[in-house]
């Protein structure tokens, strides 16, 4: 075991949860996030997206790098996520997002899991800031057109 490593037994890591509404259609936001050009055109970094289970994905210019590992066209999708300023030892984290026809909307549901401990407040704000902000915007400008 490499010297600074935490043992497994020590990762500790925190479950986000967040929920937005979001005024698109499920299948609208779901694309959002599987387009990589509506991905880098909601969030403003450049993401790619192989969009079937086992595909490679990244967002904000390769900060986030991971791959999907299930897909329910405009439903749901899980994905495993790392980011490269993840702490040294810690596995690929688990994002799971949901996508509910609500009103002339839809709401969100996010489950990020196996964020390690120390990072779980700025992702969450993160998550607020860099995404549910600018998707909210991103439609509303273009129900606007």
């Amino acid at each position: 075991m490499k010297a600074g490593r935490p043992r497994s037994n020590q990762l500790k890591t925190k479950v986000i949860k967040q929920k937005v509404t979001i005024p698109a259609t499920p299948r609208e936001v779901y694309d959002a996030f599987m387009d990589a050009r509506k991905h880098s055109a909601f969030t403003g970094g450049k993401a790619t997206n192989d969009p079937k289970v086992g595909g490679k994905i990244s967002a904000w210019n390769g900060y986030i790098i991971g791959k999907n590992l299930k897909l329910v066209e405009g439903k749901r999708i899980v994905q495993e996520w790392i980011a490269t300023d993840w702490i040294d030892g810690y596995p690929p984290s688990t994002l799971d997002l949901t996508f509910t026809k609500k009103g002339s909307g839809t709401e969100l549901k996010m489950v990020h899991s196996g964020v390690p401990a120390t990072l779980a407040a700025s992702f969450a704000e993160g998550w607020k800031e860099h995404y549910w902000i600018h998707l909210k915007s991103y439609f509303g400008e273009k129900r606007a057109k």
